[in-house]
């Protein structure tokens, strides 16, 4: 006998249950298949045709079987789909959020680097103008320490011109 796939429709059967019916179907026939056989080692009228019925039977029933698992299969199959599904879903839903909570921080990290690097720039530009304000102070001293300096040692060399001029001789 050929099989031939069965077209799949939803079950409207609990899960197992195509299985559970055909064990039972297959055990009654398994007895009845025993029952026949007994009768034909005992009953010489016996008709070899009631077993080749039975294995007919047989055949129909492990077609059903085959049917309802490929079924159930079917159904696993598609069950497994749609969660694999959910959960890419899941997976690239999960991604786009910490792709954004990524962009929010780094642009956050930015805002705070920039502000902190203006600050930085703010102080480096104060320092710059106070060392010039420095240099031009110290500069400026100098100057006055130096013209001090020459006008005391001209003081000092007039005194000294003036002393010998007068022939004065110092006490020391």
């Amino acid at each position: 006998m050929i099989l031939h796939p069965l077209p799949t429709f939803p079950s409207t059967t609990p899960k197992f249950a195509h299985s559970t019916t055909t064990t039972t179907t297959m055990e009654a026939l398994i007895y009845q298949f025993t029952l026949l056989s007994d009768q034909a080692l005992t009953d010489k009228s016996f008709d070899p045709s009631s077993i080749e019925n039975l294995l007919c039977f047989f055949d129909v029933e492990s077609y059903k079987a085959w049917a309802a698992m490929e079924l159930e299969h079917d159904h696993e199959l598609h069950q497994a789909q749609t969660a694999m599904d959910e959960a890419e879903q899941y997976l690239d839903s999960a991604m786009d959020e910490a792709m954004a909570e990524f962009d929010r921080f780094e642009a956050e990290m930015n805002r705070e680097c920039e502000t902190e690097l203006n600050g930085l720039i703010r102080q480096a530009e104060g320092a710059k103008k106070m060392g010039n304000a420095l240099e031009k102070a110290a500069t400026f001293a100098s100057k006055k320490y130096i013209e001090a300096a020459l006008n005391s040692a001209g003081a000092s060399m007039r005194s000294a011109m003036k002393g010998i001029s007068s022939k004065k001789v110092h006490p020391s």
